[in-house]
Parts: C-alpha cells; structure tokens; sequence
C-alpha cells in the first residue's frame, strides 16, 4: 500500500475502532478497523509500521479518553492519550514485523492478527503502574454476538476473536482483484470462516449453575450538586442526598408501594466523610439503614493507617448494630496520578495538577469478598471492572453477585456507558449477575446472559430495585483464569521470533 494511501488508512482505523465503543457502539467496526491497521502497516519498516500504528493509536484514544479532560485541563489527556497510541505504534511495527509469514503463509493472517492484539492488550493492561486496560478490543463488544465467549476465555478472547474477525477481513480482501479468475474460492472459505466465528459466540450457554436462591437490591444513585473536581467539597450534601433517597424508599416501602430489598447498594464517594471517625456521618448512614432495615454497601474514604493517608473502601452498614467491620473492602488499584501520585516530585514538573490529590490512597491486599448476609458480594471500585484478576478473584472467593461501585462526577455519561460495557462482560465471564452503582449515572442491573436492566439516565438522582438471581459454581474462563492470555500473548512472541527467522532466511538467499 503506497504510504500516501496508507496514512489515511490507519487514522480511519483508529476512527473505525473508536466508533465500536460507547457511546456510539457499532460493533462491526472493530473488526473493520483491526483489519484496517494490519493493511496499513503491511511489509512496511519497522518505524513507518510504528508511525502507522501510532496514528491509529491517536486517532482511538484521544476522542475515546476525552472524559479525562473535563476538569483537569488537556495535558493530562494528552499525555494519557499519547501513551496510550504508544502501544498501538508498538502493534503497527510487529505487525509489518510478520509480513514475511503472511507472504508466506497468508491462511495465517488471521491467527498473526489475533495473537498480536492479544499480546499488545496484555503489555498495555499491566504497564506502566499497573496498566490502563481502558479501550480493549473486548469492551467494544457488549452487544456483538461475540460477547458470549466471554465465559469460555474472559476478555482475551473476545479480544482474540474480534482480531481474528479483522483478520479474516483482511484477508478475502488482499488479492489482485484484476484478476477474478478462482477468486471465489478463498473468499467463499474465509466468508464461512468468518460466519463460524460470529455463530460459535451465541453457541455458548450464558450463566452458571445457580444457586436457586435470589435478592431484592436497591441501587441508590443519589447525585452530587454539581458535576466536576469539587465533588468532594460538597461531600456533606452528596451524602445527605443518598441518605435522603434511601429514607424516602424506606417510605415507600413502609406505605406498600415498595417490596423492601434485602440489601442496599450506595455508589463509590457516597461518603466522602470517615464514618467511622465522624459521628454525624455515622449516624445519618445509621438512619438509613435503619429506616430500610437492610444492609447498605457504602462507597466510604476512610482516614488512614498511616498519617496523610487515606482508603477507598466499600464498607458494610449493617441496621441496628452500624458499621460491620469484619465486611470491608479497600479499593486493591488506586488510579495513579489521579488517587496516589507516583514520582510525585517529577510528576509535579510536568504539572502543577498532581498536588490536587493531597492524600495517597492506599490500596488493599485482599479481594472484595464481602458477606452482606442475604448474599456474598463480589466488590469492585470504579477502574478495577476493568483488571481481569481483580474481578476474578472476588468470584473464585465465593462472590454471588458482582457488585460495581462508582464515582462518575468527573467524567461525562460516554465514560459511564464504556463503564457499563465492562461490568456486561464480566458478567458473562463469571456467569453472575451484575450491578453498577454510580454517583451520577449510569447505574443499572446486568443479568448473567449481559442484558441490562434498569439502567438510569446521567447526572440525575435515581432508585432501582429489582430481584437478582445469585449465581454459583464457575465458568470455564474462571477456571482457567490467565491461561488464555497466556497461551495467545505466547504466540504471538513465537509468531515474532519466527518472523525474525524469515526475515534472516530470506536475507541469506537474497544476493548481494
């Protein structure tokens, strides 16, 4: 492809990739921008595959992140957009890295695609600081019929099988189409392949074997008075407002137009005052249990252990006897430079914004196993939907119900759908039913098939109640866990090495 054409090519690829996200969601269009990139970068250099790739990246992440700018200015945005085309730019040169299998073996080109992106995603999700998973391939996918494999490998494979998709694309399509003669064949074969693919998704059974047993849950989504940073300057008036939403479904319930639930679930920050330290928020939070008679998860910063430290915690408010302190749950992966600043003193160098976070937040060891009483919960704090083991974990613990806690006054309502796309495949990946509880929108119940049910409008104040199933017994992909990734990132370090073996056979046969 003459690098003229190729330039636009990888930026429509990452603009095809972008619009298979929410808010926009047209799924198809992974595939197609995956295959877009793979052409673009095809028996390029390595540093034009990069650029290429690059481009991509830019063209993705930075309409795509664009929430992270709101309030905290553009260079942060900019930076975490950059870094984040960073590894697209690294895909693009592995991708005209393989060129010489693909001349050689062009059935294979789906299976390079594949495994490449596997293991672009797999460097990404873990680096630098723990990794920023946000855009995979998989999170594209919440209502394609490829969502359902999901349960056999989790979000590797839906990955795997998107790229895979583009692959084939790629492909039927890469031919000298001046000749038509015996051009039908190939394509036939890779428009099944293709069909196979998206028809062994809905193949898969969705959920597990359940426990038999379901909860009534009420999500309290109780706003904040005003979107942005200063959220946590109203914290007093954010959690009166879910204190006062849920006393006013206690009355409901009382006057008979509410069946009471069995558990009560308030968002990430819906106490940004330490109930455990002020007696005012402890009390209040105390009235609302109490006035529900049903334990309230709530989204808690707690002060310490140490001094100028602080947690993000879920906290189980029991009626009656108040905070349970045997049942907390502290965030595992505080988000870096937004609730601990690593570098701080380099960091600040680049910009004066990282001194708004005054207090390190400290991150958990345990998972978010908590035992509400009505249902063992598996609790997950706002980013961490997006870490594979971190929502594992709390299902391998025991966890019935997935629960997701979430602060959205920062963002806008396309990060909170992306958010929602995230908790509909885990879901499906563990086979539990699912919730999202957010500040501000969009909160909503997700069945274990990834339906969702109830989902609520953004920067409005809402109740939902509705009965969940509790789920049990695990899912192939929770089985196996890592493994998949494992597998495919593997091969596609093969896939390297071999191309790295072609590349220097074919320099030995070439003369001169």
């Amino acid at each position: 492809m003459p690098l003229p054409v190729a330039v636009p090519v990888a930026v429509a690829a990452g603009l095809a990739l972008l619009a298979a996200f929410p808010p926009y969601g047209v799924w198809p269009l992974a595939p197609v921008g995956v295959a877009l990139l793979a052409a673009a970068a095809h028996r390029r250099r390595l540093r034009a595959g990069a650029g290429l790739g690059f481009l991509a990246g830019v063209a993705l992440f930075a309409p795509l992140l664009e929430w992270t700018n709101l309030h905290t200015g553009s260079l942060p945005w900019a930076l975490l957009s950059l870094l984040q085309a960073g590894y697209l730019a690294l895909l693009g040169a592995a991708s005209a890295w393989v060129s010489p299998l693909v001349d050689r073996w062009r059935a294979a080109w789906p299976l390079l695609t594949g495994v490449l992106w596997v293991g672009q995603e797999a460097l990404r999700d873990r680096t630098p600081f723990g990794g920023f998973p946000w855009g995979r391939l998989a999170f594209s996918q919440d209502t394609s019929p490829l969502l359902r494999l999901a349960a056999l490998g989790g979000a590797p494979l839906v990955t795997f099988a998107v790229a895979l998709a583009g692959g084939i694309l790629l492909a039927a399509a890469w031919r000298d189409w001046r000749r038509p003669a015996g051009q039908w064949r190939p394509i036939a074969g890779l428009a099944a392949a293709a069909a196979a693919l998206l028809a062994a998704g809905p193949a898969v059974p969705a959920g597990v074997r359940g426990a038999g047993d379901t909860v009534t849950v009420a999500i309290v989504q109780g706003n904040v008075p005003r979107l942005g940073l200063d959220f946590n300057a109203q914290r007093q008036k954010v959690l009166d407002n879910h204190v006062d939403a849920t006393l006013e479904l206690a009355d409901r319930v009382d006057r008979g137009g509410q069946v009471r639930p069995d558990l009560v679930v308030w968002p990430e920050n819906s106490s940004d005052i330490d109930p455990l330290r002020n007696p005012g928020a402890g009390y209040r939070i105390s009235q609302a249990a109490d006035a529900i008679d049903a334990p309230i998860l709530v989204g808690a910063v707690l002060l310490g252990p140490g001094e100028g430290e602080v947690r993000n915690a879920g906290l189980l408010w029991r009626p009656g006897s108040g905070a349970d302190l045997s049942q907390v749950y502290t965030k595992r992966h505080p988000v870096p430079f937004a609730e601990y600043v690593p570098l701080r003193s380099i960091a600040r160098k680049v910009s004066a914004e990282v001194d708004r976070v005054r207090s390190d937040f400290v991150p958990g060891e345990r998972p978010g196993v908590l035992d509400a009483g009505p249902a063992t919960l598996g609790d997950v704090i706002c980013f961490e939907v997006a870490y594979d083991g971190i929502v594992r974990d709390t299902v391998t613990g025991g966890a019935q119900l997935l629960v997701v806690q979430t602060n959205n006054a920062t963002f806008d309502v396309a990060e909170a759908r992306q958010q929602l796309a995230m908790v509909r495949l885990r879901a499906v990946e563990h086979g539990r039913a699912a919730l999202m509880s957010s500040t501000v929108g969009v909160s909503g119940f997700v069945t274990p098939d990834g339906r969702v049910d109830g989902a609520t409008g953004f920067n409005t104040a809402e109740v939902v109640v509705r009965q969940m199933r509790l789920g049990d017994g695990r899912t192939p992909a929770t089985t196996v866990g890592v493994w998949p990734e494992v597998a495919l990132a593997a091969l596609a370090v093969v896939a390297l090495a071999g191309a790295a073996v072609a590349r220097r056979r074919r320099r030995e046969v070439t003369p001169g």
